[in-house]
C-alpha cells in the first residue's frame, strides 16, 4: 500500500533488534514499514495489506520463511517482491528459495546499505514491470487505459473513488481489504475511521452493477472487510 507517497514495505523478522534497526534505516528513506514477527504474522498482514515489497527472515516461529514464500506465490497468488534475509549461505538453499519465487537472497550479517540499495533497486524493478491494460472477472471488464469499467458490456457510471475501489478489488482477486486499505488507496489519503465513506462507496457501487445482473461482485468479509467475489 502506497500510503501518502509513500511505498510501503513489509519486515518479517523475528529477531526484535534487527527488525527494528531494517525499520529504522528505512523510515529515515521516507518508507513506510510495517513489522512482523511470525510467519503467520506476515501472511496476515499480506492477506489484509498490499505492500511494495517484503523483507523476509527464513527461520520464524509459527510459518517458516521458506513456507510463507510458498504460500505467497501460490495461495495467495501475490507478486510482490521479495527480498530473504538468512544465515544459511549454502547455493541449495538460495536456489531453492529463488525456486519459491524470491527476487533476492541477503546472507546475515549484512550492511544496512546494502540492504537499502536492494531495496530500492527491486521497487524500481517492479515499478516498471507493465500490467495488463484489461482487466476481467467474469462479466465485469475493467480498462485501466480509459478508465471505463462495463458489465455486459454496459458501462457503468462510477465516480472516481467507486473506480478506483472496483479497480484495487480487481487486480488484487484474492485478498481481503480492509476499509482502512480501501479508503487510503482510493482517496490516497490517511484514513482517519471514514467507516461510513467506504460502506457508501461500495453500496453505490453494487447498486450500478445491480442494475445489469443480478450476480454479486463485492463480498463482504464480516469483521475484516471486502474482497472480489468468488
Amino acid at each position: 500500500m502506497n500510503v501518502l507517497g509513500r511505498p510501503s514495505i513489509l519486515i518479517i523478522e523475528d529477531d526484535e533488534h534487527i527488525n527494528n534497526i531494517i525499520v529504522d534505516v528505512l523510515q529515515k528513506e521516507n518508507f513506510a514499514c510495517t513489522q512482523a514477527f511470525s510467519g503467520s504474522e506476515g501472511k496476515m498482514n499480506v492477506t489484509h495489506h498490499v505492500y511494495e515489497l517484503i523483507i523476509l527472515d527464513l527461520m520464524l516461529p509459527g510459518l517458516s520463511g521458506e513456507d510463507f514464500m510458498y504460500e505467497l506465490r501460490t495461495k495467495l497468488q501475490c507478486d510482490t517482491p521479495v527480498i530473504v534475509l538468512s544465515a544459511k549461505e549454502k547455493l541449495d538453499n538460495k536456489l531453492n528459495l529463488f525456486n519459491l519465487g524470491a527476487n533476492d537472497y541477503v546472507t546475515k550479517p549484512f550492511e544496512v546499505k546494502e540492504l537499502v540499495a536492494r531495496v530500492n533497486v527491486h521497487l524500481k524493478r517492479h515499478s516498471k514491470t507493465e500490467p495488463p491494460v484489461e482487466y476481467r472477472h467474469k462479466d465485469l471488464l475493467l480498462d485501466t487505459t480509459t478508465m471505463n469499467v462495463s458489465v455486459h458490456q454496459a458501462p457503468l457510471n462510477l465516480t472516481r473513488q467507486e473506480y478506483k475501489i472496483i479497480e484495487v478489488l480487481v487486480k488484487n482477486p484474492n485478498r481481503v481489504f480492509t476499509k482502512q486499505d480501501l479508503y487510503e488507496l482510493a482517496w490516497e489519503d490517511m484514513y482517519i475511521g471514514e467507516d461510513k465513506t467506504i460502506t457508501v462507496h461500495i453500496s453505490n457501487i453494487r447498486n450500478k452493477i445491480k442494475v445489469h445482473t443480478d450476480e454479486s461482485y463485492i463480498d463482504t468479509v464480516w469483521g475484516i472487510g471486502f474482497r472480489l467475489s468468488t
